[in-house]
């Protein structure tokens, strides 16, 4: 793959072979060059799980202590007197019918979908378009919920949710770069220790494999595993 000069310049400050502490690692991370956005901060861990087994399926949510530095678009399906509540609590988009006809047309401007139970009859049908996007509604992530008001708010004060791939990895996006280092470095550690306390128990071996935190447009920096499971305790 063709690197630019600025992911060269910016690879060229890592230390090869080298693993960082986290306050290392942030601080390397906003020394590097940056692009002429506001990047975001992204968070990679490789689990030792067989996510094929659903008793190893590692998924679940965690609020962010700063937030991600982004608003999510959140669309609320359901009916009735809930679609007021959804919108009182701030919901970008608010109905069923008309948002379930859109979506099977192509629409898709929203990050994050939350649902009544009452409406998975008609979003049922959207599985197959709203799986592989990840934005499938789920009671496990609170996404189902007879509670949207409270879904929405917690969604946009910066709810996160997470999930294994086949592989046994999981990335997810916990900031910006222009967060100060202790935003960036209490968000990471919100994360990192929401899924460490989520180790399923007929997972055998070494649970964190590998740890690393890049921007959107630098190169992967590695942590030091050992020392951000000491930072959890």
């Amino acid at each position: 793959m063709k690197r630019s000069k600025r992911y060269k310049e910016a690879l060229a400050k890592l230390e090869r072979g080298k693993t960082y502490s986290l306050d290392e690692a942030i601080k390397v991370m906003k020394e590097l060059p940056l692009a002429k956005f506001d990047e975001s901060i992204e968070v990679a861990l490789r689990l030792g799980v067989n996510p094929r087994h659903a008793d190893q399926m590692v998924r679940g949510t965690v609020t962010l202590p700063h937030g991600t530095g982004k608003t999510a678009k959140v669309l609320v399906l359901t009916k009735g007197i809930k679609e007021k509540e959804a919108e009182e609590a701030g919901a970008d988009y608010v109905g069923l019918d008309e948002y379930v006809e859109k979506i099977q047309q192509g629409w898709l401007d929203c990050d994050v979908i939350i649902a009544t139970p009452d409406a998975m009859g008609a979003v049922g049908k959207l599985g197959r378009i709203l799986g592989p996007k990840g934005v499938m509604p789920n009671p496990k992530s609170g996404t189902v919920t007879m509670d949207v008001a409270q879904a929405v708010k917690e969604v946009k004060a910066g709810k996160i949710e997470f999930r294994v791939d086949r592989y046994g990895n999981m990335h997810a996006a916990v900031g910006k770069i222009s967060f100060d280092e202790e935003k960036i470095r209490e968000n990471i550690l919100a994360f990192v220790d929401t899924v460490v306390r989520m180790k399923p128990a007929s997972a055998k071996g070494q649970y964190l494999r590998a740890a690393t935190i890049t921007t959107t447009m630098n190169p992967g920096i590695p942590l030091d595993r050992s020392a951000l499971l000491d930072e959890l305790k």
